[in-house]
């Protein structure tokens, strides 16, 4: 049975694929467009923190990787979350979309010095990746107490889920302080007890492909390393727990599934002592808000065929939907067919391939989908992309980056839409190639002729 909020998300989204080609935002002369749904990704926040609702404190922060726009992240502040960054970049666009400091964590396993002195003078709160790190924290403290929580980033080693490289919890992983390794258990509580503040440990088993139960079971390793700490040390230092995200999305259907409160529901079964109120918590969602909330909508340019199978050119591709066409098992999409004036096709059917425009024979988003028969002028839209997708473009081909548009239903029901990202011009794709230093090699080349004064002549050495 198909739940409400799925119904209310296929409408929206079909209203909005129809206004987009009405209001010429999907036209020949923009063949290619991200939309984003403003209402659902605000009932997916509002999920969250229902699902959460309880005595102890909760900063859920939104993973800021999976959608760097401004304008998502401001509404995103504007909702109430916080926001977690993993680069220089991404802080400072959080900064920029009014995120303040308190309402910031900083994760990255090649924090620079200078990056942590910032975050240090700015009270943003950051955890740890190593102990070279905390070295390096030490000699910026040089004494004094951090005016933001600082916290240690342990890696419980519970396995890995269905996506290899989505899962940070392996044994080998490259994030955190491996705790089942020889010696790490008392190298960590070693480093609390010797720093008294440091106050968080941080624990992110991993994204899609990891089932509840195993992301459970890093938390639950977190929580008891927590406990024999404070316990060792005969005092509650360690006040919060960084429990990550990782609430893995369906890209079967249009379902919440799993949702937050089965999230909650497991962990309440495998770690009850989460919710005593002994510890405060923080959450890294990312995917889990924004994917089902996002589409990218892209008009048939041509259809062929070749060996008997059919064959769509569209203008999405690997440089929107990278992960999908390189790791398509891992990755796979919906794919809608839409006629030309955006309302959804129906009858007969046919066995097709959805190609994009890259120079690459793998450039697929979708393999032998029975869809809709697919004409030229029609639009082939790619559902759940509102994550990992907007904002992680790759520029193959010297392709340029779509406009994306946020929408939303009035009280009339009239889509309203409002830009959140230009496309990208060919003109600004030349520029950020390197236009203004278009002689830099040649004059190389000229340094090198007979007279200027170089250090050799061609073929010197030879």
């Amino acid at each position: 049975m198909t739940s409400a909020s799925a119904r209310r998300r296929r409408t929206a989204r079909d209203a909005a694929l129809a206004a987009a080609v009405e209001e010429g935002l999907l036209d020949t002369r923009s063949p290619l467009i991200g939309l984003l749904d403003v209402d659902g990704v605000l009932a997916a926040v509002d999920r969250l923190h229902e699902a959460f609702r309880s005595p102890v404190a909760v900063q859920h922060t939104f993973a800021a990787k999976a959608c760097s726009l401004v304008p998502v992240l401001r509404l995103l502040a504007r909702a109430g979350m916080g926001c977690e960054v993993a680069s220089p970049g991404e802080l400072e666009l959080a900064l920029e979309a009014g995120f303040t400091a308190d309402r910031l964590v900083f994760d990255s396993p090649a924090k620079t010095v200078g990056e942590l002195r910032f975050a240090l003078d700015q009270g943003i709160a950051f955890n740890v990746d190593n102990f070279q790190e905390l070295e390096r924290v030490d000699a910026l403290l040089a004494g004094r107490t951090p005016r933001g929580p600082v916290g240690l980033r342990v890696n419980p080693q519970v396995g890995a889920g269905a996506i290899g490289a989505m899962s940070t919890a392996t044994s080998t992983s490259k994030f955190g302080v491996a705790l089942r390794d020889e010696g790490a258990v008392q190298a960590v509580a070693d480093a609390f007890a010797t720093r008294p503040w440091l106050t968080r440990l941080h624990a992110h088993v991993g994204s899609q492909g990891c089932p509840l139960p195993l992301i459970a079971q890093g938390i639950r390793a977190a929580h008891e390393l927590a406990e024999h700490i404070n316990t060792a040390l005969g005092r509650r230092q360690i006040t919060s727990l960084d429990i990550g995200g990782g609430l893995p999305v369906d890209f079967d259907s249009d379902e919440d599934r799993p949702g937050y409160a089965d999230y909650v529901t497991e962990l309440r079964a495998a770690v009850p002592e989460l919710f005593d109120g002994r510890y405060s918590l923080v959450t890294e969602f990312g995917r889990s808000l924004l994917a089902k909330n996002g589409t990218i909508a892209s008009l048939v340019e041509y259809t062929k065929s070749a060996g008997g199978r059919r064959i769509a050119v569209t203008h999405a591709g690997a440089q929107v939907a990278t992960r999908t066409v390189f790791m398509p098992d891992a990755w796979p999409l919906r794919a809608g067919v839409y006629d030309a004036t955006g309302r959804p096709k129906q009858g007969a059917t046919e066995t097709v391939d959805i190609a994009g425009p890259c120079c690459f024979a793998g450039d697929l988003t979708a393999v032998a989908r029975e869809l809709p028969v697919v004409a030229p002028g029609d639009i082939v839209a790619l559902h759940d992309t509102g994550a990992y997708y907007f904002s992680n473009h790759f520029s193959y081909n010297s392709l340029p980056r779509p406009a994306v548009h946020g929408y939303r239903a009035d009280a009339e029901g009239r889509i309203r839409f409002a830009l959140v990202r230009a496309a990208q011009t060919v003109r600004e794709v030349v520029e950020e190639s390197g236009a203004a230093q278009a002689d830099a090699l040649v004059g190389l080349l000229a340094a090198d002729r007979p007279g200027s004064g170089a250090a050799h002549e061609d073929g010197a050495g030879a």
